[in-house]
């Protein structure tokens, strides 16, 4: 490498280095394991609890697109920062007055937090790598990104059980408090050529969630890449939760769980470190990893056995390896102005899709098992596979010559 392409490639690193700090503290979060014990510690019921994550779901999805209007108007990075200390003053409430209705503010305060996030961070990347000649790398950067906030969550739950030991709820929230403020810090260091607000940011507002709408319905390419995307996050991402519950059902001991999940997680952050190399997948190399993953995940899920946990940690690793090819794709594809928001419609749409996958996991699950929900939701996999090899064809139609007429 030329010195001239190190000092070209120096702004890139400096990127790359201060998003992984701020994936690393905003998943670093020591409150993530046990907050569902401070509910019930409270007094609060299932009902009640059930409740709050519906207000924390729907305050994202509301706030999901309009938010990313708001990212394209104003500073990415004030967002970035906003974001953070909302919620860490939804953390901050939670333990100094815990409570239903504090309980409840805190999760608007987090989901607002996700949705200012959503869109501005992806949009913020890409421009600045591109603005460097550097947005080839998009998809190696995120993907490492999303290996740091894995390797943060696990070593968050780690710390969680001797700080909360030590000091109780109070230890826990204070610790995870410290980590957004540090978050929020971090985010003043992303460096970002835009202009700066106008007082016609009203309209520009605007203006902006019509065209970013528009491009997201309009452009064909871009409309295949927020399904791609949506499709291929959610899934993978709603069943991880239910990891825990398929290791019972294989026969793993209640201490053996956390195993089981660390299995998952190496998977998972294995497919992010993958995602610089994967870039370069065609339309049917993409199709044939999700296969194979569909067809691995599926396999582990049914063979009633502890073991059958390593394919389905390949499967994520090759989902979340999809999932940040994805999202490369669809930065590559918008060329208009309006890119935190088109990127927050895919954030919208991956919500949505989270919710059937809630739904449809409970409703199979319940009635065949966990290993046969897994099993069954692998089949949008395969079905979105032929799907990218049938517009593949497709595009290799459109662009082949009609044939000449023969003369008469």
């Amino acid at each position: 490498m030329s010195s001239l392409t190190r000092v070209f490639s120096a702004p890139a690193d400096r990127l790359a280095g201060t998003l992984y700090v701020y994936t690393f503290l905003d998943e670093f979060v020591l409150l993530y394991p046990v907050y569902a014990l401070l509910f019930t510690d409270t007094g609060l019921s299932v009902a009640e609890i059930t409740s709050l994550f519906v207000i924390w779901s729907v305050t994202g999805m509301v706030l999901e697109v309009p938010s990313g209007a708001w990212a394209d108007t104003v500073s990415r990075r004030l967002l970035l920062c906003l974001g953070q200390l909302l919620a860490a003053t939804g953390f901050a409430l939670w333990v100094i007055f815990p409570s239903y209705w504090a309980f409840a503010v805190g999760f608007v305060l987090w989901g607002a937090c996700g949705a200012l996030v959503s869109g501005a961070m992806e949009a913020l990347v890409y421009e600045s790598l591109d603005r460097h000649g550097q947005a080839g790398r998009y998809a190696q950067v995120m993907g490492r990104a999303s290996s740091v906030g894995l390797v943060a969550n696990a070593l968050a739950i780690a710390l969680a059980i001797p700080v909360f030991a030590a000091g109780g709820y109070l230890a826990v929230g204070a610790a995870s408090v410290l980590a957004c403020l540090l978050c929020s810090a971090t985010a003043l260091a992303f460096r970002e050529h835009r202009a700066t607000a106008t007082a016609e940011d009203e309209l520009g507002y605007w203006a902006t969630m019509k065209a970013g709408l528009a491009e997201a319905r309009g452009d064909r390419r871009v409309l295949h890449a927020v399904i791609l995307l949506a499709v291929v996050t959610a899934i993978w991402g709603a069943l991880e939760e239910y990891v825990p519950f398929l290791g019972t059902e294989a026969g793993v001991a209640a201490t053996g769980i956390p195993v089981l999940v660390l299995i998952v997680w190496i998977g998972a952050t294995g497919g992010g470190l993958l995602a610089g190399a994967a870039r370069r997948l065609t339309e049917r190399g993409l199709a044939v990893t999700l296969v194979a993953a569909a067809l691995a995940m599926a396999g582990g899920a049914l063979s009633g056995h502890p073991a059958g946990i390593v394919p389905i940690a390949v499967a994520f690793g090759l989902f979340q390896m999809s999932g940040v090819v994805a999202d490369a794709r669809l930065q590559d594809g918008i060329t208009g102005p309006s890119r935190a928001t088109v990127t927050s419609v895919a954030g919208l749409g991956t919500n949505v899709v989270t919710l059937f996958v809630y739904a449809g996991y409970g409703t199979v699950s319940s009635m065949t098992g966990h290993g046969v929900g897994f099993a069954v939701l692998a089949a949008p996999y395969v079905l979105v596979a032929l799907w990218l090899v049938l517009r593949r064809r497709d595009q290799v139609d459109r662009r082949r010559p009609a044939p000449a007429k023969s003369g008469t």
